[in-house]
């Protein structure tokens, strides 16, 4: 995958898992990604993507309306229109999530190599700071040493 993941590239992927759950290949699909969390945390993420989940599929979903339903068409017709969409935008979500997951970890890494390079940065300077006091110290105690010696 690029940096930059395209929705048919889910498409792609999400009509490769469809075709082999439904070959019978597969008796079950899951869908492994990091969530985008924050740039500096990211979870993993397991999803059964096939067979759906029992409760996308519950006709008993407690924000369901009492009352009856006409439904054109019926039931399965508009499922198997909604199952593909339902695969391709899960899929492209986790795309995306693993995308901005991974700016968000290549974000806090240049961060932190960049604060010790700072750091090092400080170290090495105060060092040679002190190398080159010590120096001057020593030549003026020479010269100090030399006119002494002279008297």
């Amino acid at each position: 995958m690029t940096d930059r993941p395209a929705y048919s590239d889910a498409q792609a992927i999400a009509e490769r898992v469809a075709d082999i759950y439904t070959e019978l290949r597969a008796d079950r699909v899951v869908l492994v990604y990091n969530r985008f969390v924050s740039a500096l945390a990211q979870k993993l993420e397991v999803v059964d993507l096939l067979p759906v989940p029992e409760s996308l599929l519950d006709d008993e979903a407690p924000e369901r309306i009492a009352g009856s339903y006409l439904e054109e068409p019926d039931a399965s017709t508009i499922l198997s229109h909604l199952l593909p969409t339902y695969l391709e935008v899960t899929i492209y979500r986790a795309l995306l999530e693993s995308t901005a997951s991974e700016h968000g970890a290549r974000m806090t890494a240049m961060r932190n190599a960049s604060e010790n390079a700072g750091d090092l940065i400080d170290s090495y300077t105060l060092q040679m700071n002190r190398a080159r006091q010590s120096e001057i110290t020593q030549q003026i105690l020479e010269v100090v040493a030399g006119a002494d010696a002279l008297e």
